[in-house]
């Protein structure tokens, strides 16, 4: 049985050997800029609790290379999850200058062509699902990939470090195995060139985590205990940075996670529940968020509100010889879009841009008229028959 003062002492000594590895790779002789993930959660919150320590325990002569914290922001966060975020990365951005870090604070956004409204509402693509999961990549991944690829492009190569933990998942583990292959701290990232992954802290425990958060407070201000009531609330954990496609299940999956307040990928939004359920300031405007989301998912599934062909105009069939339903239904897609405003008046929160709403009126105008060309070409072919 291990002794508490042996936990301890073991804790102890991975926070040395973590800073340690910090230390060792800010100080080398190359000048590869470094990018933080911070999703809000737990783990990346430690990530970046270690890398402040050790550049404010450096002399200011050597806090040289440039440290870019990187949060990604699908535009369909969980509300307090998002606020929560916002505050982080406004107190951080302040703080650099004071404690004269060379610190560049960034938020990465899905392209306005690829928002969640434009793809769900403008080209009518069903609420995803695990078959269909085609928000991840566009929302998540893409954006904070562009990031990394323009820095590694300008800087020639950068290092990435991300808050992920061995004892996580199975998923995280096996991952962690498979870059432990190369016997080195710095692994190249599988699909981004010029990008190292370094992971500083990947053999800390999840009550570790908690243990060392709820020790130390935040040198950029604030206290973690407001994160520590943030997981409470939410009975779960966050949706972390993504910017791997084999790192996608992490968010969407039947746990507690807060991650989109739209998502469909999972059949109960629990941390939602769990918000509501707290009684915490802000929950009653949830509400009706839960509300929409659960009414998303059952009529993605609705195929009165599903048309048979798919956007290029081809139907697919299923073994049993049906039609797999296509994109929404025009009348669909505007009975969203009005659900959507309505929500918006009623939680007093933007959920929709102006822009969002442009855009997808403008796709509906070149989907009317593209159907339009398709019934005169089907007619001008039956009559060639």
């Amino acid at each position: 049985m291990t002794s508490p003062d042996s936990t301890i002492h073991e804790t102890r000594d991975k926070i040395r050997d973590a800073k340690a590895a910090l230390r060792e790779e800010y100080t080398a002789a190359h000048n590869h800029p470094w990018i933080v993930g911070y999703s809000g959660g737990k783990d990346s919150t430690l990530l970046l609790q270690f890398v402040v320590e050790t550049l404010l325990e450096l002399p200011k002569s050597e806090r040289r290379r440039k440290v870019h914290v990187v949060s990604n922001d699908t535009l369909v966060e969980s509300p307090l999850l998002a606020d929560y975020v916002d505050m982080m990365l406004e107190r951080l951005r302040r703080a650099a200058p004071s404690l004269e870090l060379p610190l560049t604070v960034v938020k990465t956004t899905p392209p306005l062509e690829q928002t969640f409204w434009v793809n769900l509402i403008g080209r009518g693509y069903p609420a995803p699902n695990s078959n269909f999961r085609w928000c991840t990549d566009r929302m998540k991944i893409q954006p904070t990939s562009q990031y990394i690829k323009s820095l590694a492009s300008e800087a020639g190569e950068v290092v990435l470090l991300l808050g992920v933990r061995r004892s996580e998942s199975a998923r995280r583990a096996a991952s962690a195995n498979k870059y432990d292959q190369t016997g080195s701290r710095l692994n190249p990232h599988n699909d981004l060139q010029g990008c190292l992954v370094f992971r500083p802290i990947l053999e800390f425990t999840t009550e570790e985590v908690w243990q060392i958060l709820l020790q130390r407070r935040p040198p950029w201000g604030g206290t973690h205990r407001e994160i520590i009531t943030l997981y409470r609330n939410a009975k779960g954990g966050e949706c972390p940075l993504i910017i791997d496609k084999d790192q996608a299940p992490s968010c969407g999956t039947s746990s507690s996670r807060f991650g989109c307040w739209t998502c469909t990928v999972v059949e109960k939004d629990r941390s939602m529940e769990g918000f509501i359920d707290s009684g915490v300031e802000g929950a009653e405007k949830l509400e009706p968020l839960l509300e929409f989301r659960d009414w998303l998912a059952v009529v993605r599934n609705d195929t009165s509100r599903r048309m048979m062909e798919r956007r290029n105009g081809v139907v697919s069939y299923m073994a049993n010889g049906q039609p797999v339903p296509g994109p929404f239904t025009f009348a669909a897609r505007q009975e969203i879009l009005d659900k959507v405003l309505a929500l918006q008046a009623v939680t007093g929160r933007q959920l929709i841009s102006e822009d969002e709403v442009d855009l997808i009126k403008q796709i509906w105008a070149e989907d009317a008229a593209e159907n339009g060309r398709r019934i005169v070409r089907l007619a001008i072919s039956q009559d060639n028959s």
